[in-house]
């Protein structure tokens, strides 16, 4: 669910003014991208599409969005303050843990009580981010260091150095390094 996180904090570009979630359409593709537990009574009822999205949660989404991405931006510099956005997202989401057994095997999973989309993608995606910071520590939720991106990143590796989102962002900064240091001055 870390990924959805990082996929979700993505939509936006802010240097490109480039935003993946502007319609109701949008949201339902980044959702069948990106499954969240949905309640119980919403799967049985309607099908593979639990979901009936409006506006409203568009704008909600949007809202959650912006958590997830600050939380990201801010972990590295500012880990109390991140802490305290994961927190009150998750409140205001009224996530709950949930212990669950199935094939012979145990997990916790955070859910919302509520029926709403915007608050079950919330808890999935902030409590994803609260684990890596307290398995790996804060300093593994970043933006990219190039300079004409802004995308947000998750670093599982194992020794924790990643400093861009993907292989295309480092291999432009090492060759502007490269032309840098060949250039005449």
């Amino acid at each position: 669910m870390v990924q959805t996180a990082v996929d979700l904090a993505n939509t936006l570009r802010p240097v490109k003014g480039e935003d993946a979630l502007e319609t109701v359409e949008q949201l339902r593709d980044f959702l069948d991208d990106h499954p969240v537990t949905e309640p119980p009574s919403a799967a049985a009822d309607q099908g593979s599409r639990p979901w009936h999205l409006t506006g409203a949660d568009l704008a909600e989404v949007r809202a959650v969005r912006d958590t997830v991405r600050e939380v990201l931006e801010r972990a590295n510099a500012d880990a109390v303050e991140a802490a305290a956005l994961i927190n009150e997202g998750l409140r205001r989401s009224r996530a709950t843990a949930v212990l669950r057994h199935e094939d012979g095997r145990w997990w916790t999973e955070v859910t919302s009580d509520t029926d709403r989309c915007a608050a079950h993608l919330a808890a999935t995606t902030l409590s994803a981010l609260a684990s890596v910071i307290a398995t790996l520590g804060p300093a593994r939720l970043g933006v990219c260091a190039g300079p004409t991106c802004r995308a947000t990143f998750v670093d599982l590796s194992r020794n924790g150095s990643k400093q861009y989102c993907t292989r295309t962002c480092s291999h432009r900064a090492s060759v502007a390094a490269y032309r840098s240091r060949r250039s005449p001055r």
